[in-house]
């Protein structure tokens, strides 16, 4: 569906939906209009809803977190009342969760601080704002973002460190011998890469989170779990869903970009390379890559056809 299309079956829908998704917001307890939260939502819904049915975008906007949409939209503004509950809310919450990622009080303490002024935001010299919390969609709950956002900057971090480590090793003995590079994999067929970005494109930012982090980084299991918070049978459920479900999302791109079923198969099963290098690009395009495993991947990316 074209963007023009998407807007327009967006409009149609939020036309109905508005007076109720305005009034579950509460934008008017921080003196926001009506007119200003359809932009939001229509931003949202041609976002998120590109291709859907008029069904299926009703869906959507009802089931996003309005309330807290509104919320964090109206901290990106600069709103001090907004500001001021969003802190008596999350503060706290979100020391916590610096402490269990960071597992030390001045290093979660400073962990947390870096994350307040991403939140916050800058004021650049024309004076546009310019905070992490404009980027929250209202799909799944705020608190869950904020875990996330707080797990992917302790991630960069790492990152950081380990690159500057690399360097450090690098430089110890001088110039180090090193074997060649590999040969470069020859180009997969485009509609692979376009797929495999829309399919990924379709992920909630907590999901895309701990792919990047398992498959880009290789932090184990248990490290993701402790990173947000949960079991780590948990996250080893949910990276054998994204496996399943990345499979039949690319899949069917192939098929609307005119693949038969069987030349879709056989596109993800001929040079699976193709499919890791995909995901790996389309993962590291918002992050600086980092290590890849890609058996890991071969190995997910092959599993149940279903």
């Amino acid at each position: 569906m074209s963007s023009n299309k998407t807007i327009s079956a967006v409009q149609s829908v939020l036309d109905e939906l508005l007076p109720e998704l305005h009034a579950k917001s509460a934008c008017d307890k921080f003196g926001l209009t009506r007119e200003w939260f359809a932009v939001i939502l229509i931003e949202v819904g041609a976002k998120h809803a590109a291709s859907a049915s008029e069904n299926e975008v009703r869906t959507f906007f009802l089931s996003l977190r309005v309330d807290e949409l509104a919320l964090a939209r109206a901290c990106a503004c600069g709103n001090n009342s907004a500001w001021e509950i969003f802190l008596n809310r999350f503060r706290e919450k979100l020391y916590q969760s610096a402490l269990r990622i960071a597992r030390e009080d001045s290093a979660a303490r400073e962990l947390a601080d870096t994350l307040y002024a991403d939140l916050y935001g800058m004021n650049l010299r024309e004076g546009e704002r310019v905070s992490k919390l404009a980027s929250y969609t209202g799909r799944g709950s705020l608190e869950g973002w904020l875990r996330t956002v707080l797990a992917q900057e302790y991630v960069n971090r790492y990152r950081r460190t380990k690159r500057l480590v690399s360097l450090d090793e690098e430089s110890e003995d001088g110039v180090q011998f090193r074997a060649p590079d590999p040969e470069p994999a020859r180009p997969s067929d485009p509609r692979l890469a376009q797929a495999t970005d829309d399919a990924l494109g379709l992920l909630c930012s907590e999901d895309r989170m701990v792919l990047s982090a398992y498959y880009l980084d290789g932090r184990t299991l248990a490290e993701i779990a402790r990173m947000l918070g949960v079991h780590e049978s948990t996250i080893s459920r949910k990276l054998d869903r994204l496996a399943r479900a990345l499979r039949k999302q690319i899949l069917a791109g192939l098929g609307r970009r005119g693949m038969s079923r069987r030349q879709a198969e056989e596109a993800l099963e001929v040079d699976v390379r193709d499919v890791q290098m995909d995901i790996r690009r389309s993962l590291a395009q918002e992050r600086s890559p980092g290590a890849f495993s890609e058996k890991r991947v071969e190995a997910r990316v092959r599993e149940d056809p279903g």
